[in-house]
């Protein structure tokens, strides 16, 4: 996989050199024929993928798992709702159907092996692997400023997981009420919260420990409304130029805090960035404390809890007596991430999520955050 300075001469290669080639064998290439040539050019495939299975019984040979994840690509840069809809286009569409590497429309796989190949795809994270290799070649030896996190909402086609009933009885007894110990008693020591365990745990742990069911989530918007959806959570941090750099999905109902330092440290371990933007929802102790031990410079909205009229008064004090903080002007940069989300969903089929299951849909996801990476890619690059 070629890294950013030959990645841009390959591509301008392959538009002045390769195209031209393609244009008289299939005709005319338009935008996205282009764009997904050049996503296909930019990452290598069969290195992710196991060599093909070869059938000592005889039968049928199995469908090129390289064809069938470039076409999932392809899915997402033509933002394709369905997969039938992708397969009934690899069918008709001669240029597309060779692109992927299919000769001829029979030899286009039934919609059961794409479903198949798509599950194979989800086990094995084949879009997060490429996706994390990209960004390391990238970036290798490169210095990012502003790195902004947050979370979107993700509507999903299943039913929510039922919270379970906490037990009234424990075994070693009934629980104690509220209040003070009686005398002599001792309190039982407290658990420690999540964002407190993180910070003794690796990613892979991290990731295990936070909730990924489909449930029920509720956030509050930036005109202060709010909404409620029945799925998941996606949560991303993004690098200046729309980029995105890590992702995690995880349940709708968890709390954007919850995933603060797990994505943080998958995130150093890709690039290196100077500041880290959120908003109030990660203000809390733990999460600046890690961003500080990474080198970074948290920049978070601070959330006024019980102080609302204070922190009013403070803001309009400022803006009295015409002064705005440095931070404040950093932290303009966090609106990259909600762009980023809005191409996501309206370009890059974030919105067409058809699968059921957290394994599926962070597959579906991260194809789309793929396509999208490689697109902004070239955005900057050519």
């Amino acid at each position: 996989m070629p890294n950013k300075t030959t990645l841009a001469a390959h591509w301008i290669h392959c538009q002045f050199e390769i195209f031209p080639r393609l244009e008289d064998n299939l005709g005319s290439l338009p935008g996205r024929y282009r764009k997904l040539y050049l996503s296909l050019e930019a990452i290598d495939l069969e290195a992710f993928l196991p060599s093909p299975k070869r059938n000592r019984m005889g039968g049928r040979p199995q469908s090129p798992r390289t064809f069938l994840a470039r076409a999932f690509l392809a899915k997402m840069i033509f933002n394709f709702s369905t997969t039938s809809g992708l397969r009934e286009h690899l069918i008709a569409d001669q240029k597309l159907r060779s692109l992927c590497g299919w000769a001829s429309a029979q030899d286009v796989p039934s919609e059961s092996t794409f479903s198949r190949a798509f599950a194979e795809f989800a086990a094995m994270q084949l879009p997060e692997r490429i996706h994390e290799e990209l960004i390391k070649k990238e970036y290798k030896g490169k210095l990012v400023f502003h790195i902004s996190r947050d979370s979107t909402s993700i509507d999903a086609r299943e039913k929510p997981v039922k919270k379970k009933k906490e037990e009234t009885q424990e075994e070693e007894g009934p629980k104690r009420g509220p209040g003070r110990p009686k005398k002599g008693e001792e309190p039982p020591p407290k658990e420690p919260k999540r964002l407190e365990r993180q910070r003794t745990m690796g990613i892979e742990e991290m990731q295990e420990d936070l909730p990924k069911d489909c449930t029920v989530g509720c956030k509050r918007n930036s005109k202060g409304y709010t909404h409620s959806w029945v799925g998941f959570k996606l949560h991303v941090d993004a690098a200046d130029g729309h980029i995105p750099i890590s992702g995690l999905v995880t349940s709708a109902s968890l709390h954007d805090s919850q995933v603060a330092i797990p994505l943080a440290a998958m995130t150093s371990e890709r690039v290196n960035n100077l500041y880290d933007l959120m908003d109030s929802a990660y203000d809390a102790g733990h999460i600046h404390e890690h961003s500080e031990d990474l080198g970074h410079r948290p920049i978070i909205d601070k959330n006024p809890r019980s102080k609302k009229a204070e922190h009013s008064r403070e803001n309009k004090a400022q803006a009295h007596a015409g002064l705005e903080l440095p931070e404040r002007v950093r932290y303009r940069e966090r609106s990259n991430v909600e762009r980023l989300f809005g191409r996501l969903k309206d370009e890059f089929g974030a919105r067409n999520l058809r699968v059921r299951g957290h394994q599926k849909v962070t597959c579906h996801l991260m194809f789309g955050i793929l396509a999208l990476t490689l697109d902004q890619l070239m955005r900057l690059t050519l």
